[in-house]
Parts: structure tokens; sequence; C-alpha cells
């Protein structure tokens, strides 16, 4: 996802639809941030979304599956959307520079745009269902089984980019996508068992919440991007939009699903250490992509992917007993590789083919 002021021509590490008399000056102005980062800069980047990523699915496991009283997945739901609201608006106002024209933005674009606000409780919605579902889904299967799984994500965002957003899909990355699909049915096909795992679970139930989490977030990210595709709005106020619509989502959600007990417990029941480190984890996390989407590229997103399931597998062995089987690691290897070949770079076809009418217009996908 990007921020407002970008060429709106290109998506944030996604396939984009351009004009081929605009499409060199749009390339250009996406090249030039990357080529002013340096390679440390982007390994950084690297390094700390691929820790993120892991190191969310493990804690989240962990939390689910331990012997302590078990905490309302909900109210971490509407923790998680405060904090990132919090740390959305310390980001405006840096990117606004003064306090005057902080409290303008948030005058013009928040409170003064409820239609903007309820246009984003869509996704805020939509996102709310996500995250209870991957809690639901960690309850009910391993970390490293939920971490190839939730990959299905990027065949579901494809179709919808070209759905909603009209773009098109290279041979090599349909491909990609079905070979996935493929080594998510392999994984699936005799689950890794976690054998220091005490709690019951429902593998079942743990795979149609993923399934539920996918399509949401293939959903709410292809609807957010087009959102911000609309307007010259700034990425963080979009957040904010966002969170506002996202904070009153989860907690009517919350005490729809568990009031009763959250009136007799209390909101924070069964937090931890560990609890707090999820949420942390989870609003960081979202918000750190933003930066890695606009610093680095497809291929360096995809190892980040991959090196995220090797880490949570190698985790889940040594911390839950898991128990990989032949079909799992097939499964994921082959997952790993779709992800590499979905994010190679297509074929340059921004230039005219000789030949060709220079005044035909042509819609390419880049």
């Amino acid at each position: 996802m990007t921020a407002g002021g970008r060429c709106p021509a290109f998506g944030s590490g996604s396939a984009g639809v351009a004009r081929v008399s605009s499409a060199r000056g749009c390339r250009s102005a996406m090249a030039a941030p990357r080529e002013n980062v340096s390679l440390l800069f982007k390994l950084y980047c690297l390094a700390v979304m691929t820790l993120v990523a892991a190191a969310y699915t493990i804690a989240l496991r962990y939390t689910r599956t331990t012997d302590t009283e078990l905490y309302f997945s909900t109210t971490a739901v509407c923790i998680t959307e405060v904090i990132k609201l919090l740390l959305s608006v310390g980001l405006l106002a840096k990117e606004t520079g003064s306090l005057g024209k902080f409290k303008a933005s948030l005058s013009e674009n928040v409170l003064g745009s409820p239609k903007e606000l309820m246009k984003l409780s869509v996704p805020s919605l939509v996102y709310a269902v996500q995250n209870n579902m991957a809690f639901l889904a960690l309850s009910n299967l391993d970390a490293a089984v939920y971490q190839v799984t939730y990959q299905l994500k990027i065949p579901c965002t494809a179709l919808c980019t070209v759905l909603m957003l009209n773009r098109t899909l290279s041979k090599l990355q349909w491909i990609s996508v079905f070979m996935l699909c493929g080594g998510v049915t392999l994984v699936q096909w005799k689950p890794a068992q976690a054998t220091k795992v005490v709690v019951e679970q429902n593998p079942l139930l743990g795979f149609g919440a993923i399934a539920i989490a996918v399509l949401c977030s293939g959903f709410a990210g292809v609807y957010f991007e087009k959102v911000l595709k609309s307007s010259d709005t700034s990425l963080w106020v979009r957040n904010i939009q966002m969170y506002l619509s996202g904070i009153i989502v989860t907690l009517v959600g919350a005490y729809l699903s568990d009031g009763a007990e959250i009136k007799d417990k209390g909101f924070f029941y069964g937090y931890t250490y560990y609890v707090w480190f999820v949420i942390f984890l989870a609003s960081v996390g979202g918000l750190y992509t933003s930066v890695v989407v606009k610093y680095t590229d497809n291929i360096m997103k995809g190892f980040s992917a991959a090196a995220a399931i090797v880490l949570s597998t190698i985790a889940s062995v040594i911390l839950f007993g898991l128990q990989i089987t032949l079909t799992f690691a097939l499964g994921t290897l082959l997952v790993c590789v779709s992800i590499y070949l979905y994010g190679l770079p297509r074929q340059d076809t921004t230039s005219i083919q000789q030949g060709e009418p220079a005044s035909k217009e042509r819609i390419i996908g880049v």
C-alpha cells in the first residue's frame, strides 16, 4: 500500500495498470526512492519483516496453547487497533512537520470527513474478522502449518486484484499460484503433529479459519489500495480513518462475542507479558509493512516470506515438538519456490514495438 502522492498507476509491490504514454515517467518516480536507499537498509528491512512475521505466529501460538488462563482474543484484536491508531497519529504528526498542519489535517480528513470514515469501515470490519480468525487458526494448527497455509493469501489477493483493479498476471505468476495451492494441499494432506501441545485441537476448524482469513486479507488489501489510489490523501491519514473504524468494530465484536465473560472477568483477563508481546508485534508489524513495501521489491518480500516459514518451522520443532512429515517438507518447499517465482519482475512491455503505430493506445500490465 502506498502513501498519497505516489504515482497512481502502480501498486505497492503488486501488479499495476498504466498507459504507455506515462509508464516510463511513473517508473522513474517509483525507482527514485529505492536508488537513494542503501543495500544495508534494505537488508535491515528484510530482516525485521522476517523476524516479526515468524515471531508473531510463534508467540501467538504459544499464548493459545499454554496451561495459563486463556485471554480473550477479541480484546487483544481491539487493543491492537488502538496501538496502531496511536502510532499512525504519531507518524502523521512527523509527516506534517508542525502542530498547525497536523491539526488541520486531522480536522479536514478525519473529523470533517464522515463519508471517508464510512468508506474505510469496510476494510476495518474485514480486517477485524481476519485477525480474529488468525487467533482461532493458531489455536488449532501449529505455527509452521499456519505460516505455510496462510500463503494462500497470494492467489486470493491476485484474484481480487484482477477482478477489482482490472489488472493482469503473467503466465509465470499464474503457474506460481497453482504451484502454491499444490504445496498447501501437500502440507494439509498429512499435517505435521506437535507432540508438546496438550490442549485439544481441531485441525479442520483451524484450516477453515485460515480460509476465511486469506479471503479477508485478499479483499481488504485490494480494497484499501483502491481507496488509497482514489485520492492523494496521506497513507497515515487513511490508516487513522481505518483504525478509528476498526476500534469501534472490534469493540462491538468483543462484547457481542465475549460480553458476559468480559463483564465477569475483566477486559484484560488472562493477559501476560507474552500476550502483550503478541499485541506489540501485530501493531508494529502492520505499520512496518508500509516501509518495507516502499523500499524493497517483490523478490525481497518473497525471500522474507520463505525465511519466515523456515524460522517458524525450526521454532515449532524446538518449542512444540513438531514432527515434520515428507509431505509437509515437500509442500513447504513448493510454497517457498512459488513465492519466489510470483515475485519475479515481469518483462518490460512499456516500449512500443517496431512497426506499431505510435498513436495507438494500449493498456499494459506491469
